[in-house]
Formats: C-alpha cells, sequence, structure tokens
C-alpha cells in the first residue's frame, strides 16, 4: 500500500495557528493529515501541484443555518466551493431537532422544506445527516425557540413556566448525551422575544455539566445593544457556558459608530468568561422579513415570497411604488418573505472583523430563492477584499480567523490545523486570485481561487466544480471530547 493517499507538493502553508507562511509538503492519509515535511520530501500516487498556493486549514462556518441542506444538498456547493469544511448549524434559535410538532411553521422554515428532515430528537438527525453522506461535516446547535415551539406550542407571547421550563431543559439535556455541541437562542425573534433571561438561564442549564457552548442572537443589536450584551452575558454565567454572540453588528444608521462602545465592553468581559463573536463580511444582513425593521435598513431587498409570485430580488421601494402605498403595506401584503437590510456601517464591520475576538461566520440562508451573497462569498471576499486589497489582517490571521480560533471555541478536536494526526481538512487556494464573485444582484456563483477542498481526506470541490468526494459527517460533542484528551 502506497503511505500516503494524497501529497500536496510546492504549496506555502498556512497552518491555521496564525504562524509566518511557511514552505512544504503536506500527505494525507485516511481521514488524517500524516506529515508535514520539507518541500520535496514527500511523495505519493496522486499528488496536487500547490505552486503558487497556500494550504489551509478547511474552513470552519461557525454561523450557518444549513441543518437540513446537509441532507437536501449533500455535495454543499455553496460552501465547499469557499473552502469550506465544517458548518455549524443551529443558530439563532432554530435547529431541525429536537422537533415533535405535525407541521412545519413559518419559524422552522427558515431551515427546512420537507417535513421529513426533522427529527423528534437529536440521535435521529444526526443519523439522517449521516446516510446522506454530506460533502463536509456539520455541528449542531439546538435551538431555544424550537424548543419552545415543542413545549410551549402557539401559546408564546409569555414567560414559560416552571414546568415548561423543566421539559425544555430536559429535550436540551438529552439533546446534549446524544451529541449537540451547544444552545442557540434567538431573543431577536418573535418566537422567543418573550422569554426572560431567567428562563433561558434555566434552560441552558445542561450546557456547563456537559460543556457544550451558548450561542447568542441577541436581544437587540440596535438602541439597547449594551443591555443585551449584559444579559447575554450572564446567561452564559449562570449556566456555566462558553459564550458566542451572533453575528455582531451595530444595527441601523442611528447607531453606526457605536463599535467603538461594544468593542471595549467585549474585551473587558473576556477577561472574566470565555466569550468570542462572529462576524459576516457584508453592511447587509439578512433573515425574514419584518415591518419594525425597515426604518433602520437604508435599502431592503426580498429575497422570498411565499403569497406574491416575482418578489425575489426586487427593492422593496419598488415594490411599494408599483403596489400604491407604502413600503410597510407592501411587507404586510408580500408576508410571510424574507428579506436582505442594508443597515450596516462599513468602518463598524472592519472594526468587529479585527478585534482579537471575532471569527467569520457566513449566516447564509440556503433555501432562499434569492440569498444573501454571503451564502457563496463570505470566505473568498475575507481572503481577497479585507486581506488582501485592504490589508485588514495578514493572510496567515484571516486563516486563523476562520479554523484554529474556531475550532477551539466550538471545541472541534484536531480540526482548523495543518498538524499532523489532525482531520485532513484542507483548503488549497490561489492568494493572488481569491475573491468572492456572489454579488446582491446575482447571489449564486462560486468564488475565484479556490482550488481544491478536501474534506476528512475526499476532495469536495477541484478546479471550479464539485470533487465527488462526500465524506462529511456530524461531529458528535462526546466523541470530540474523547479525542480532544487522548
Amino acid at each position: 500500500m502506497a503511505a500516503y493517499d494524497i501529497v500536496i507538493r510546492n504549496g506555502q502553508v498556512a497552518d491555521g495557528t496564525g504562524r509566518k507562511l511557511f514552505a512544504a509538503d503536506v500527505a494525507l492519509k485516511g481521514d488524517r493529515i500524516t506529515a508535514v515535511e520539507a518541500p520535496g520530501s514527500l511523495r505519493g500516487d496522486n499528488e496536487i501541484d500547490a505552486t503558487g498556493k497556500v494550504v489551509a486549514p478547511g474552513f470552519i462556518d461557525v454561523h450557518t443555518h444549513d441543518d437540513t441542506a446537509l441532507i437536501d444538498n449533500p455535495t454543499m456547493a455553496m460552501k465547499a466551493s469557499q473552502g469550506v469544511t465544517t458548518v455549524v448549524c443551529g443558530n439563532c434559535g432554530v435547529s431541525a431537532a429536537p422537533y415533535t410538532r405535525p407541521d412545519v411553521g413559518h419559524w422552522m422554515s427558515l431551515i427546512v422544506k420537507k417535513k421529513e428532515n426533522l427529527s423528534k430528537d437529536f440521535a435521529d438527525f444526526a443519523g439522517k445527516v449521516n446516510a446522506a453522506k454530506p460533502a463536509i461535516n456539520g455541528a449542531f446547535l439546538i435551538g431555544h425557540g424550537t424548543l419552545r415551539i415543542n413545549t410551549m406550542g402557539d401559546d408564546l407571547n409569555r414567560v414559560a413556566t416552571p414546568a415548561e421550563t423543566r421539559q425544555m431543559r430536559d429535550l436540551l439535556d438529552q439533546s446534549l448525551s446524544q451529541g449537540a455541541i451547544g444552545m442557540s437562542s434567538g431573543l431577536f425573534y418573535a418566537v422567543s422575544s418573550h422569554a426572560s433571561t431567567d428562563e433561558v438561564a434555566e434552560v441552558a442549564q445542561p450546557l456547563g455539566r456537559w460543556g457544550g457552548v451558548y450561542t447568542a442572537h441577541m436581544r437587540d443589536e440596535g438602541d439597547h445593544i449594551l443591555k443585551a450584551m449584559d444579559e447575554t452575558f450572564e446567561i452564559g454565567r449562570r449556566a456555566g457556558a462558553e459564550i458566542i454572540v451572533s453575528h455582531h453588528k451595530c444595527s441601523g444608521r442611528t447607531n453606526f459608530g457605536r463599535m467603538k462602545e461594544t468593542l471595549p465592553k467585549f474585551t473587558e468581559a473576556m477577561k472574566q468568561q470565555q466569550i468570542a463573536f462572529d462576524v459576516y463580511p457584508y453592511v447587509a444582513g439578512s433573515t425574514i422579513l419584518r415591518s419594525d425593521m425597515l426604518d433602520r435598513a437604508d435599502k431592503v431587498l426580498i429575497t422570498w415570497s411565499d403569497k406574491v409570485a416575482g418578489m425575489s430580488g426586487r427593492d422593496l421601494t419598488d415594490i411599494a411604488r408599483e403596489m400604491g402605498c407604502s413600503m410597510r403595506e407592501a411587507a404586510d401584503r408580500i408576508q410571510p418573505a424574507g428579506a436582505i437590510y442594508f443597515m450596516m456601517d462599513e468602518k463598524d464591520v472592519q472594526a468587529a472583523m479585527s478585534h482579537p475576538g471575532a471569527m467569520i461566520g457566513s449566516d447564509g440562508i440556503p433555501f432562499d430563492a434569492h440569498p444573501h451573497p454571503r451564502l457563496w462569498g463570505t470566505f473568498p471576499r475575507v481572503l481577497g477584499h479585507y486581506s488582501r486589497d485592504l490589508k485588514l489582517f495578514p493572510i496567515e490571521d484571516a486563516v486563523r480567523r476562520m479554523t484554529s480560533y474556531s475550532a477551539r471555541r466550538f471545541h472541534l478536536a484536531r480540526r482548523g490545523e495543518v498538524r499532523p494526526g489532525y482531520y485532513a481538512d484542507i483548503c488549497v487556494f490561489d492568494p493572488a486570485t481569491v475573491i468572492d464573485t456572489a454579488t446582491f444582484e446575482k447571489p449564486i456563483a462560486p468564488a475565484k481561487g479556490i482550488d481544491t477542498v478536501i474534506c476528512n481526506g475526499a476532495i469536495a470541490w477541484r478546479d471550479g466544480k464539485e470533487g465527488g468526494g462526500r465524506a462529511g459527517r456530524p461531529l458528535n460533542m462526546q466523541e470530540m471530547q474523547k479525542e480532544a484528551k487522548a
């Protein structure tokens, strides 16, 4: 048998730690990296010439809604084409398991199109992902909003009773025992906005026992953002859990420039607790269409509408003009729908991305008819636009924020570094040409400059097309904890 399955030769290695680029050959055997040695020292029957390229760990997209996309679209081209080899799913309080209701409501439609892809318990859902043989890995959070819907039905405009809180806590505990990596909340959304701090902190209690993380789409990212940060830190502290603040932003023109308040607050809190946050490299966000968000946005694009055909990709101002009504009334007429909101300041985005506690997440919604370009472009945009062109941070640090730092914060054992014994998750890219091509007008477009993407030793993307490898898997928290100790 050959000593190696794949040898990547002649490349410059960005090993994920932030260390300066260095020349090396990288050898893979099975699902592991087996050697990183001097250039020209490793040979194999299957060689990839990486001359002029960077050999990096596969990128970890820490904020996704790809839960059931891994089942419905297992080649995961929108992520593999960016160099992503692991997606963290179940964010913003919505997850595909545990879900026991017979219907798929508006809330769950964010992540699912087929009822059969939801599961009554996490173990069953992980089995569905495994059976689909996705091209990349998935790690899964349990959504507090999903737990609320299971437990409280449609009666969500109140705080959960003690009995309901215990039921949600038991469901979370069961899911963590079956391999989920933590709990997410979305207190910004109607399904959870009436939940109290006490309710969320009580539901989250199993996180401390299992070592799970708490990720938060905070209650407010605008005028009351500092208060929302305090609440998030309190919930994590009371649960004994590490905290990840989702897609950190200062939303709305009246809040432009407030990173000068939020980032020092993060820095100070990080001295007391394990806290990090993720950022996407755009000035526009995307979620469901909400009338109360229209006044904050300079522009609103519609991503989908179940009620009115032909709305996807259109400016809400133009839709309102055609309808002869206000934007708010037009929004009401086309509901339920999704939207892209231009509501952040570019200087704030750059400040957040540059903070030592920042990592990268796309927050793309895979089932949108006209998605935000971040679904296809996030990671190449960081490498090309922000690192290479704007020189916001060196390429080595850009890679670190997308690999080892993310793996450490989410406890993804033996991922995120080019190191012998680590999993063979690799992205080979051209630092001179890597760039996103997805735009707000044409959002479904693979990036340029991503040469080869390998997940668990199998080629998931190569030369601008799917590579055929389907070696991704659901990442189980208990298994990763054992591996971290080995």
